[in-house]
């Protein structure tokens, strides 16, 4: 009996469509990207319902999908697939597809597979209104003995976003398929995954494969998404796009989050929180070896840096601080967030990373964007061709492997006359095995660049407390109305020592 109402249950859920005469694979997709890309784009959602649209973000967080309806939870394959409602913000449908060999099966919407909790609707008003998104599940947090309980492992929700946890994590920083002029004065393009077709897994799949259509006013794409769950959740991207007119900005493997406020950067008001953040830093990995320390700050203005690089091994919006008194959030568990890394996999030419800072007077915002830029964009219905890899970390995180920044802290300590002086004092530590190694007395110095500021007094030492080494430069600005960069790394004769800790300090700040 309980196996008839699964079957039923399934029979209502998955619609039925023409099966393909092959495997539904990557070139399906980029056929129809390709086709799409040849006509004027057309935006194919209808209106929301006003009931569902004047939704706040907690009403609609209240319409939770019934997980006894999971997909394929009756055929007990260690992935699960759950739905979004659309209502508030998400306001958008996307169609998903169920993959197996050559059936190609659209998920159809039921508003009996939701919940609606406090929310007083009338279902017959969208009946047919679709997905926000959906939600992989899998036991990544299993332990040996126990029950093996399905947990959230990968959310595209808005067709725009999506994030992903590796094993110990909390959701925090996410990420986008492409972005389009951001921060350009134009205003920022949105393109979104419109449709989505998920192949069913073997039996003890350790990986799940996604396809996804994206598409917008000026740009289309075919998207390949192999996720590998682990203690660093690998997503290999595999992306073939289309542009329908020139584009000022094409931004590549976008990552948002969040900085509120950390060690290097006071809380505005009080806060019983030493830090509030997603993450800390962005790092960059260049094609000569040398790695990038950038510390971000929340700046009063909009603050928009880049860096020039050829065939960048891997950039990513890093969570360094991973100890709990770091934050003292017992909800949030900041110290949890995971680290997102991008690595090409193939050679992506010359560019720029670039890096976006918004201000933000709460920790509600996602402030920080980061994300590749290339020089040389194809013409409007050249294909552009994209493969990386998303690492999703907490213990593995990218680093460089002789030292690096653990810390940046400013203000000054002990100063004879703080009242009248019109210089800045940056702090920073250092650690690693290159690092830990040294004499108590080796001769470590610190190569320093400025723009726009003087340096008045620079020293190196021993931290006895941590093993680690630390710098402290002092500077005076030359231009009040510019930013300053500090750029810093620590060498022991000729032998480099640490990443590059590149440093900036906005206009009044």
């Amino acid at each position: 009996m309980i196996k008839a109402t699964w079957l039923a249950a399934l029979a209502l859920l998955i619609a039925a469509t023409a099966p393909t005469a092959d495997a539904f694979g990557f070139t399906d997709v980029d056929r129809r990207a390709r086709e799409l890309a040849s006509r004027p784009y057309v935006k194919q959602a209808p209106p929301l319902p006003k009931a569902l649209k004047d939704l706040t973000y907690d009403q609609t967080r209240d319409i939770r999908f019934d997980p006894a309806r999971s997909l394929w939870r009756e055929h007990n394959l260690p992935f699960e697939i759950q739905f979004f409602h659309l209502g508030g913000y998400f306001d958008q449908p996307v169609r998903i597809y169920e993959v197996v060999g050559k059936d190609v099966n659209e998920i159809a919407f039921e508003t009996a597979a939701f919940d609606y909790g406090k929310n007083k609707l009338d279902r017959s008003q969208f009946a047919r209104v679709g997905f926000a998104g959906f939600r992989v599940h899998y036991p990544l947090n299993a332990t040996p003995g126990k029950p093996a309980y399905k947990d959230e492992l990968v959310s595209f929700l808005g067709a725009s976003y999506f994030r992903a946890l590796g094993q110990g994590q909390r959701y925090g920083a996410s990420a986008r398929g492409l972005a389009i002029d951001t921060a350009e004065r134009g205003g920022e393009e949105f393109p979104r995954f419109e449709q989505f077709w998920i192949e069913r897994p073997a039996a003890g799949a350790k990986e799940l494969v996604i396809h996804a259509l994206l598409d917008s006013r000026r740009v289309t794409g075919a998207y390949r998404f192999v996720i590998r769950p682990g203690a660093a959740t690998a997503t290999d991207v595999q992306a073939r796009l289309y542009l329908r007119e020139p584009v000022a900005k094409l931004a590549i493997a976008p990552l948002t989050s969040m900085f509120f406020f950390g060690e290097n950067q006071r809380a505005p008001s009080e806060d019983f929180r030493p830090e509030v953040h997603d993450s800390d830093g962005l790092s960059i990995h260049a094609s000569n070896g040398e790695w990038i320390w950038r510390p971000l700050v929340n700046p009063r203005r909009l603050l928009v840096t880049s860096f020039a690089l050829t065939d960048p091994r891997g950039f990513g919006l890093m969570q360094r601080d991973r100890q709990f008194d770091r934050y003292e959030d017992l909800e949030a568990r900041y110290e949890s967030r995971p680290s997102v890394w991008v690595e090409p996999v193939t050679k992506w030419g010359a560019g720029r990373v670039e890096l976006v800072q918004i201000p933000t007077p709460n920790e509600v915002n996602d402030n920080i964007v980061a994300y590749w830029v290339p020089n040389a964009m194809p013409p409007p219905g050249t294909p552009l061709d994209l493969s990386y890899r998303m690492l999703w970390m907490k213990d593995t995180d990218r680093r460089p492997p002789n030292g690096w920044v653990v810390q940046t802290r400013r203000g000054h300590g002990y100063h004879r006359n703080p009242t009248s002086s019109d210089t800045l004092k940056l702090t920073v530590d250092f650690d690693g095995p290159a690092l830990r190694t040294l004499p108590v007395n080796a001769p470590v110095q610190a190569g320093v660049r400025i723009t726009n500021g003087q340096s008045t007094d620079l020293v190196v030492y021993r931290n006895d407390v941590t093993g680690g080494w630390r710098m402290v430069v002092e500077l005076r600005k030359q231009d009040k109305e510019k930013p300053t960069e500090v750029r810093a790394l620590l060498r022991n004769d000729k032998e480099v020592l640490s990443e590059t800790w590149n440093y900036i300090i906005p206009l009044q700040q």
